[in-house]
């Protein structure tokens, strides 16, 4: 899963989204500092995502769809895929509209920015500028997302064309996220409980 899933799957704790924002950019000294508890389980959660949906023999084959195509960039673009998804329904699943939701998320992480690091502060910024959670709901976000990692990525990963084959398998993809997403909704409350 991508930014949005990690974001909306911690509730309304913000130690907990913090921790589920910041866990891909711990790298180096930032994996050495002392977090508090609360924060350290966001970041377990995070992990504790990944592993699980890595896992899921549903996200398989959305992964063989996209990977004869995309080869090793496969479950980076399932899990923008599945935001995408989460984004364009996002009625069915959060009380808040998602514009609303994004902006208070937005200002939660910019509150709290002494606390993110080095890479999420890098980040932010570009994030917020963007909306990149809202523009997650639109094929015109997915695109913008996928020709930024494709610009970013150290070899040739073709990801800017992954927006067209979303589009030429977008009831599968869809059926696939809809068979999905509750488990790993379920997974994270017994994850929490």
């Amino acid at each position: 899963m991508n930014y949005l899933a990690h974001l909306y799957l911690s509730g309304n704790n913000a130690d907990l989204l913090l921790g589920n924002f910041i866990a891909d950019h711990l790298k180096g000294e930032d994996r050495k500092r002392p977090y508090p508890e609360s924060i350290k389980q966001g970041i377990q959660l995070h992990r504790s995502i990944d592993t699980y949906t890595d896992a899921h023999p549903v996200v398989a084959e959305s992964k063989n769809r996209v990977r004869a195509q995309f080869g090793k960039y496969a479950p980076v673009i399932v899990d923008v895929f599945y935001d995408h998804f989460l984004a364009a329904n996002w009625q069915q699943y959060h009380e808040k509209p998602l514009q609303e939701y994004a902006q208070q998320t937005y200002t939660l992480l910019q509150n709290r920015f002494d606390e993110l690091p080095a890479g999420a502060q890098y980040m932010l910024p570009y994030m917020r500028q963007h909306d990149w959670l809202s523009g997650y709901a639109h094929i015109a976000g997915i695109e913008r997302v996928m020709s930024g990692m494709s610009r970013r990525s150290r070899f040739e990963s073709r990801m800017h064309e992954a927006p067209a084959l979303l589009e030429s398998a977008y009831p599968a993809f869809e059926a696939e996220f809809n068979r999905f997403f509750p488990d790993l909704q379920a997974h994270v409350a017994l994850f929490e409980g």
